[in-house]
């Protein structure tokens, strides 16, 4: 299907060798499934192409469109965690293929585990995206019905809800349904033994469930090539089940891959892990700041592999799309933005104190003298103006 990347070979470090922040050639193409290449030509895949041989315009404008939209969504959100509005934001910039070819390659009766960054799938999904933002305004613990969408709350403990799926996907074999579950997580969390265990349990039990690592490159600070010494997808077959790695920033693949992946869960046939090689093109969240630990250089590179500019250009170089639709979408684009500003300005502030509820059932004195801190912290910039 695939065959191991050159930088899996690279010798290991010797003790004391200093630690710089790595880099790859600019040039360095690893082996992955690729349906349209970054200049935006489309490439016959034999294995793959099958899944997207019915494609029509209408339905590659309707992924351009998702793509666009969910960028959109993604930098008033980062802004607004600028101006102070959201406490906190994890950008997907860059992934939108990853996401946007895999969230619809789901069928409705699928069930999708989410890590904190799928902004895309919640979009695929039919989640309204101004529900993504109240937990990270302070004021919910997610703002949909996970039962609703089949999409489940977005998961910030890192890899725990590739367990969830698993188990998820356990039942739904017991239950004797066609459907299929497909979990997210990124190539730090592939380092958790959660994922370990979930690719375990999966196996054994035969689970439909797909595996989707969105390789981004960076676990935080940390590059892939310290996270494993061989490409992410060649961890499935130590637990018997395939593993593929696909071009990240073409959305064609994406979506041919998943719907491959997701078919072999429905018949039966057990668990599959998709490696979308991809890059974070932004910060980790709007905590992080990407500058201390890569070069200028490697963004740059990836900017020339941008998932949407690639599908504009088979879009018009095929006359799928003229500027009429391009002006349309910039349009909605505006608009989208202008409906997320005012509803989240519209949201209440967070409770400072809900923190405290229900940590445990009948109280403890810890937490109380902890909250009585607190209050007293609060009350002091009160003080501090009534003094001026």
């Amino acid at each position: 299907m695939t065959v191991e990347s050159t930088a899996a070979r690279k010798p290991r470090r010797s003790a004391g060798t200093k630690r710089t922040a790595a880099k790859k050639p600019p040039g360095a193409q690893p082996d992955l499934v690729q349906l349209l290449t970054p200049e935006g030509k489309r490439v016959k895949n034999g294995e793959y192409d099958t899944y997207v041989a019915d494609i029509t315009p209408e339905e590659l404008r309707g992924l351009y469109r998702d793509m666009v939209l969910t960028r959109r969504f993604d930098a008033e959100a980062t802004s607004l965690q600028r101006q102070g509005e959201l406490g906190l934001w994890a950008s997907l910039l860059g992934q939108e293929a990853a996401q946007i070819g895999s969230g619809r390659a789901t069928r409705e009766d699928d069930y999708v585990f989410p890590t904190y960054r799928e902004h895309g799938v919640a979009w695929c999904r039919g989640v309204d995206p101004t529900n993504l933002l109240g937990m990270f305004r302070g004021v919910n613990n997610g703002g949909w019905d996970p039962n609703s969408n089949n999409f489940h709350l977005y998961t910030i403990v890192i890899g725990s809800q590739t367990l969830h799926a698993t188990g998820y996907a356990m039942g739904v074999a017991k239950d004797g349904a066609d459907s299929a579950v497909i979990a997210y997580f990124g190539d730090g969390a592939s380092s958790q033994g959660d994922v370990a265990e979930s690719f375990t349990f999966s196996a054994v039990y035969n689970a439909p469930v797909v595996f989707f690592c969105q390789n981004n490159q960076w676990a935080i600070s940390e590059p892939t090539e310290r996270q494993t010494r061989v490409p992410l997808y060649q961890r499935a077959q130590g637990y018997g089940f395939p593993g593929v790695r696909v071009d990240g920033n073409d959305v064609l693949a994406c979506l041919a891959v998943t719907k491959w992946a997701l078919e072999r869960a429905r018949r039966g046939e057990g668990p599959t892990l998709v490696e979308a090689y991809t890059y974070r093109m932004g910060a980790h969240t709007t905590s992080d700041d990407p500058t201390k630990y890569r070069a200028d250089e490697e963004r740059e590179a990836w900017e020339a592999k941008d998932p949407i500019q690639r599908l504009r250009t088979y879009l018009e170089t095929s006359n799928h799309a003229d500027e009429g639709f391009f002006a349309e979408l910039e349009a909605e684009s505006e608009a989208l933005g202008k409906r997320v500003r005012e509803v989240v300005r519209a949201m209440p502030d967070p409770d400072h104190f809900a923190i405290f509820e229900n940590v445990y059932a009948d109280g403890h004195a810890l937490v109380d003298e902890e909250r009585a801190q607190f209050a007293a912290y609060q009350a002091s910039f009160a003080d501090e103006g009534e003094g001026k």
